[in-house]
């Protein structure tokens, strides 16, 4: 079966989410990615989970989510002889993909001008929370830290109580897609002039591009967002959008329709007053209450019954175990499953992309430290002397099954 990215090879020195996001949506789309870990610990997701509990007893969750179809070798990136045998790699490499702090890397001597003087047909694609210069260039760009200068966090939660993150790395994950559309679009243009190029993606620089309708609503409007003191879904709209409460203590999100349909399907023709759009967006509470008040007649598969049946914009809001069971998710193939040497059967989520001639697909699982050393090594046209020589003098660690 056709690979669309066979042949591309990556050096990717990422670490925690949104490096290895990025690298792992084009192992999917089948490059060659080599992770290049810290000899020993390797990745710092590694040593990262959630419910303090570990996949298999010993690996974590998160670095099992972002690290599929990709090769580990450990290497101490300081040691002379590890340069050397980097910029060999380089050399038949197509990209480098990185998210240490600004310059980190290149007083290591792996900078974006290193790789290129190996090789100049080379892209080179650095991540950080906020650039790669600034007022901020040594802050740690983490990701619920941009989540707040952004905006996002102010636009979220009730008013009446303080602004809460989202509930997912948006931030990072956004800034692997960027990553991903970066160095798909110089793979294009290298192609037509052979020529490789250094891509700059920032968390901070992601986040405000993606928020882009709500900048351009507080900047030629005159007005800034207030949340409101209820479950209205957005603070620049108005009300009924937002997730109403049914009487099984399920929860329905409501999207844009008609006012007049809502109230209409709900019997309460009493809420025909509000039905003025300046009105239901300057009494949107009074309005999510009353509105709430009546979803709360429902059960949760009654009211979804009436709302989809005169075609109002909802859905149930389910958490993630839940959400993993949807009908039309299971259709979808969204959940599927790999083989890990010590997590067993590690249940993850599909390549989102579909492809008719090049399908995406998972062919490894995330590695072990180092797993794969010798086997790139050995690739590149090393000697089993000289591989074991690496080993032994600690440059490089294979944690094996």
């Amino acid at each position: 079966m056709n690979k669309a990215l066979e042949g591309v090879r990556i050096l990717d020195f990422s670490h925690l989410l949104q490096g290895p996001f990025a690298t792992q949506m084009l192992g999917d789309m089948g490059a060659d990615v080599i992770k290049i870990e810290r000899a020993g610990s390797g990745d710092m997701f590694r040593g990262m989970t959630f419910f303090a509990k570990w996949v298999g007893g010993s690996e974590s969750p998160n670095f099992l989510a972002w690290n599929r179809n990709k090769r580990s070798i450990a290497l101490n990136l300081k040691s002379r002889k590890v340069h050397a045998l980097i910029m060999e790699m380089a050399k038949s490499a197509d990209i480098v993909v990185q998210n240490f702090r600004p310059g980190v890397l290149a007083k290591l001597g792996y900078g974006y001008d290193d790789f290129k003087a190996v090789n100049p047909r080379i892209i080179y694609c650095s991540g950080s929370g906020y650039g790669e210069d600034g007022p901020y260039v040594d802050r740690p760009g983490q990701d619920m830290l941009v989540q707040g200068l952004a905006g996002l966090i102010a636009n979220t939660g009730r008013g009446d109580q303080p602004p809460v993150p989202a509930g997912a790395g948006l931030a990072d994950q956004i800034g692997a897609m960027n990553m991903v559309y970066g160095i798909l679009a110089a793979l294009y243009w290298r192609e037509k002039t052979g020529k490789g190029q250094k891509i700059e993606v920032n968390l901070l620089a992601g986040m405000l591009a993606h928020l882009n309708q709500e900048y351009v609503a507080v900047l030629n409007l005159g007005e800034d967002f207030v949340r409101p003191n209820s479950g209205i879904g957005h603070p620049g709209m108005q009300a009924p959008f937002g997730i109403y409460e049914t009487a099984d203590k399920s929860y329905v999100s409501i999207a844009m329709s008609p006012f007049k349909t809502l109230y209409t399907v709900l019997e309460a023709p009493e809420l025909a007053v509000y039905d003025d759009l300046t009105t239901l967006f300057d009494k949107r509470d009074e309005v999510f209450d009353k509105v709430n008040a009546e979803t709360r007649k429902f059960g949760k598969d009654d009211l979804l019954a009436r709302l989809l049946a005169a075609d109002i914009w909802c859905a149930e809001v389910k958490d993630i175990r839940r959400a993993a069971e949807d009908p039309q998710v299971t259709h979808m193939g969204m959940i599927t499953s790999y083989e890990h040497p010590r997590g067993g059967t590690v249940r993850v989520v599909a390549p989102a992309v579909k492809m008719s001639e090049t399908p995406a697909r998972i062919e490894r699982p995330a590695p072990l430290v180092g797993q794969h050393g010798r086997e790139i090594l050995t690739e590149f046209g090393f000697s089993a002397e000289a591989i074991a020589e690496f080993e032994a003098s600690g440059d490089m660690t294979v944690d094996e099954v």
